[in-house]
């Protein structure tokens, strides 16, 4: 089987996503993907969740960030957002034991707002 980060292909496995470093504007680790959140009507990546401060997957911040925000790197092996480790923190939030914060439209609003990325619905 051959490496999808490694092939030309433009399509990638969700759970290949999910784990993978996202690096800052400096280059810096400051998160891990989670999830990935997929408009059911059209079949596009709409939200990364990424997980900030977490150690082994627990604790934490979650945040999302509109996909377009984020961009594949080779040579990192991982997302990079043109984001500092600040503006990710202050961005929305929400806590792993309210997993339904991520599909509320008021909070897609904040992030998408915040972002500022054109919401897709």
């Amino acid at each position: 089987m051959s490496d999808a980060r490694t092939n030309d292909h433009s399509v990638i496995a969700s759970d290949r996503v999910e784990g993978t470093s996202v690096y800052g504007a400096t280059g810096e680790k400051i998160g891990t993907v989670r999830r990935v959140m997929i408009d059911k009507l059209s079949g596009q990546a709409r939200d990364v969740e990424i997980a900030v401060g977490s150690f082994l997957g627990m604790g934490g911040e979650l945040h999302s960030l509109p996909w377009e925000k984020f961009d594949y790197d080779t040579q990192v092996g991982g997302y990079k957002l043109d984001v500092t480790e600040d503006e990710l923190r202050n961005a929305p939030t929400h806590r792993d034991d309210d997993r339904d914060q991520q599909y509320d439209r008021g909070y897609q609003t904040r992030v998408y707002e915040y972002w500022a990325v054109a919401p897709y619905w």
